[in-house]
């Protein structure tokens, strides 16, 4: 982390961007922030444009419309290894070469650090250790790839997210094939990221998870933003009922806003 960067300034912003596939409009003029030391949630439901929300922040696709800009810069013009010295993305795909040692998979996060002569220094591998101790996977070091389970597979990929030592983490549904216990592991290390002073945006489908552990919620329907704010004033009962269809009964439980569908509790 830049000890210089301002925890007032966003470090990735999106003004105004829109995306069309084709004639097709997936984001229509989004426009928000995130700033160091914060932990932002994504939800909504499925189509509804979170995923391709993430894929323009981290600059894997081009806005239609609009500007997202990375510490202040278009990251339309910025090239790849620029970007991932300050932004790391966990994408859906759990796709990796079968053969690969795990080591070897989560030293690519530092692809972005490398040189022509400076390959696989001491601070690659003390990044590389460091992640691998915070996401548990140590011990799975010296496996094949093809040889994880998907949540084993999906723990060492966040470990080489966290290699990757970037000042902004974005995570696309992060839980994903992971058990309970994990899931919850995950979103304490996301959390921590934000406390040491990242900027953290992931993108959740459990809306209980998400107000336990993120300081904002952006709730998203058709390409959209519902609503923007502190979780128990986004998660409100109207508007989960208009955005997902569903009536519930809210019950706060610490920080966490828990939902619970009308008709079961019948």
């Amino acid at each position: 982390m830049n000890s210089t960067d301002r925890r007032d300034d966003p470090v990735l912003s999106m003004e105004t961007v829109s995306f069309d596939y084709g004639s097709q409009s997936v984001i229509e003029a989004m426009s928000f922030g995130v700033r160091p030391g914060e932990f932002l949630a994504i939800v909504g439901p499925n189509g509804c444009g979170k995923s391709t929300a993430l894929k323009l922040m981290a600059g894997l696709l081009t806005p239609s419309g609009g500007n997202v800009l990375l510490k202040g810069k278009r990251v339309a013009s910025m090239r790849r290894r620029a970007i991932a010295r300050e932004l790391s993305l966990l994408a859906q795909s759990n796709e990796a070469p079968a053969g690969m040692l795990v080591r070897d998979l989560i030293g690519m996060g530092r692809f972005a650090h490398e040189g022509w002569f400076t390959a696989n220094t001491k601070e690659d591998q003390r990044h590389i250790a460091d992640a691998m101790r915070i996401m548990d996977v140590e011990t799975s070091a010296d496996r094949r790839v093809g040889e994880l389970s998907g949540g084993q597979l999906q723990r060492c990929r966040m470990a080489m997210t966290l290699a990757q030592d970037a000042n902004a983490l974005l995570l696309d549904e992060p839980t994903n094939h992971l058990d309970l216990n994990y899931q919850y592991a995950l979103l304490d290390v996301a959390r921590k990221q934000a406390a040491a002073g990242r900027a953290v945006v992931a993108v959740l489908h459990d809306l209980t998870q998400a107000s336990l552990y993120a300081d904002r919620i952006i709730l998203m329907d058709k390409g959209k933003i519902v609503a923007d704010g502190h979780p128990s004033d986004v998660l409100t009962v109207d508007r989960v009922e208009v955005v997902y269809g569903i009536r519930t009964v809210p019950t706060q439980i610490g920080r966490a806003v828990v939902l619970l569908p009308e008709g079961a509790l019948r």
